[in-house]
This record gives structure tokens, sequence and C-alpha cells, in this order.
């Protein structure tokens, strides 16, 4: 029996050290994650929300490593040590949770900013093409080869004409078929970056609100160490 409890006294010893070092790496961590602060930016915002789940894990090894046969036999300054760890897990758990909702807005609000680089994208290759056109209708022959040029660019080999005077009318059907190409090539380029967008908030939030919940459920469990 006496054995048994020494080596569960040696268990105890052993494990509490290195959920200390864990919880001191873990802060230098989330210092590293929270500075320099950019507060009403949605992309530093969502992306740091998401780096403090992601690593959410090693604090709560580290508490249970430490809260470990927390009623053995510990010094008088370990224990208000202790007290401080558990309500500062009611701290993070409360703060976790109140991150959520700030996640969603700052997944809507990234939501807008790609819709209106969508937007503008898409505005701007239309107004290129509009002065393209115009060329093409009132230039000289050099403007209409110069057209002819960038066409290619943009549908290879859509035109091999030679002679500058006998490519308007084609030159236009290509711009045509070109402006009709613009959103939907606009938007296939743009949507990884939403699938990662919704993916990410559904995951992050998801996490945010079970760290948070966890962390209150460790203060309700370790509240009652005196």
């Amino acid at each position: 029996m006496a054995r048994s409890v020494n080596n569960e006294w040696l268990s105890s010893s052993l494990l509490r050290p290195i959920g200390y070092v864990l919880l001191v790496l873990t802060l230098f961590d989330f210092i590293d994650i929270l500075f320099p602060p950019k507060f009403m930016n949605p992309a530093w915002e969502f992306q740091t929300i998401g780096f403090l789940v992601e690593r959410v894990a090693v604090p709560f090894v580290a508490l249970g490593l430490v809260f470990y046969r927390a009623e053995y036999v510990r010094s008088q300054s370990e224990r208000l040590l202790l007290r401080f760890l558990s309500w500062a897990a009611l701290l993070a758990g409360v703060l976790f949770l109140l991150l959520s909702p700030l996640l969603v807005v700052d997944g809507f609000r990234l939501r807008d900013q790609i819709n209106n680089q969508i937007n503008i994208q898409v505005s701007q290759q239309v107004s290129q093409l509009e002065n393209l056109e115009n060329k093409v209708n009132q230039g000289t022959p050099q403007d209409i080869n110069d057209a002819v040029n960038y066409i290619n660019q943009v549908r290879p080999n859509s035109l091999n004409i030679k002679n500058p005077e006998q490519a308007k009318s084609a030159l236009l059907s290509e711009i045509n078929k070109v402006r009709a190409t613009i959103r939907p090539k606009t938007e296939a380029a743009w949507a990884d970056r939403r699938l990662a967008l919704i993916k990410n908030t559904f995951k992050w939030l998801l996490g945010a609100v079970i760290s948070g919940v966890l962390f209150i459920y460790i203060w309700r469990v370790t509240n009652s160490l005196k």
C-alpha cells in the first residue's frame, strides 16, 4: 500500500513540472500570436482566433497535468497558484465564448471583401475591354493589330489574321466572348479562397465554443481546491 502511494506521489511530482512548462510555453506562443495587435482588422482577428483555437489543446493537457492528484500535499504557494490557474481557466473559457461571435462577424466581413475584390477585378477587366473595343472601332491599323495580340493572349490562338483591316469584325466578336467569360473565370479563381473561408469559420467556431465550455468545466471542477 505504501509503495502504491509512493508511486502516485512520484507520478504527480513528475507530471506537474511538465504541465507548468507547457503552460509557460503556451503563454509565450499566445503572446507571439497576439502581438502586435491589429484590432478592427478582420483578417488579423480571424486568423488570430484561428491560431488560438488550433493551439488550445496544449493548455488543456498542461492543466490536466498540473491539477493531477491535486489533493496530494502541496506547498501553500503552489495551492495559491493552482487557484489562480483555476480562475484563469474560467477567464479563458469566457474569452473563447466571446470570440465565437466575433469570428462569425469577421468571416462575413472577409466574405464581403472577397466579393468586393471580385467586383473590382471584373470592373477593371470590363473597362479594359471597352477601351479595346473603342480602339477597334476608331483606331488605326496599328491599334487593331495591338488588339489582335491582346485577344490572342487572353484566348490563345483564337485569332490568326494577318491583315488588320480584316480583323475588325472578328475582334469585336472575340471581345464579346471574353467579356462574357470575365465574371465566371474571376469567380472560379476566388472559389478556393471562399471555400477555405467557410471551412475555417465553421471549424474555428466549433473549436472556440467547445474550448470555452471545457475551460469553464475545468474551473468548475478545480475551484473547490482549498
